[in-house]
């Protein structure tokens, strides 16, 4: 398994490809472990912007439009101007304020769906992480509780969909089992 040291290390030996700075693209599975990867990453760098996808997402069903929406941030960063986002509101079920991301020496994106194929140009690393699917299950349980198991199952087949249509592990430059 790769440490948030050695990920680091790994991007900062690589050019920079988001403009003047590296993007981090921390994608795999729910519950594997990609939010603790990318806050022990942000502990080492604290000059990282760290963003969780799921707060990009249109609800439990918003993976079909999540590439979209990075590469709507991604591609002003990639040349020199800002980049900006609209954070879903989860309790009120909708969209709020739009955020802006200043150029920088180094973004993290984490979350499922966070590397599509579409801006590939852009990323500097790309972390697949991964863990059976009844880990990851008990996991998200424990966070969200049982009355969202119906939200989870759904989720699980939807992100398999989305990283069998993407190739997304087999284009990861680094693949951490947890």
């Amino acid at each position: 398994m790769a440490s948030p040291s050695e990920v680091l290390a790994a991007a900062l030996a690589r050019p920079v490809s988001l403009g003047a700075g590296r993007l981090i693209c921390i994608d795999g599975l729910a519950g594997s472990g990609k939010t603790t990867l990318a806050a022990g990453i942000a502990a080492l760098a604290p000059e990282a912007v760290v963003i969780g996808t799921d707060e990009m997402l249109e609800g439990w069903r918003g993976l079909p439009g999540l590439g979209t929406s990075i590469e709507g941030l991604l591609r002003p960063l990639a040349s020199g101007a800002t980049g900006r986002w609209r954070r879903w509101d989860w309790l009120a079920n909708g969209w709020a304020e739009t955020r802006d991301v200043t150029p920088g020496p180094l973004l993290v994106l984490e979350g499922v769906g966070s590397a599509a194929a579409s801006y590939d140009d852009l990323v500097t690393l790309l972390v697949w992480v991964e863990a059976d699917r009844e880990t990851r299950l008990a996991r998200g349980l424990a966070r969200d509780g049982d009355d969202q198991r119906g939200h989870w199952l759904t989720w699980l087949d939807d992100e398999a969909a989305l990283h069998a249509r993407e190739d997304t592990r087999a284009r990861a430059d680094v693949v951490i089992t947890t």
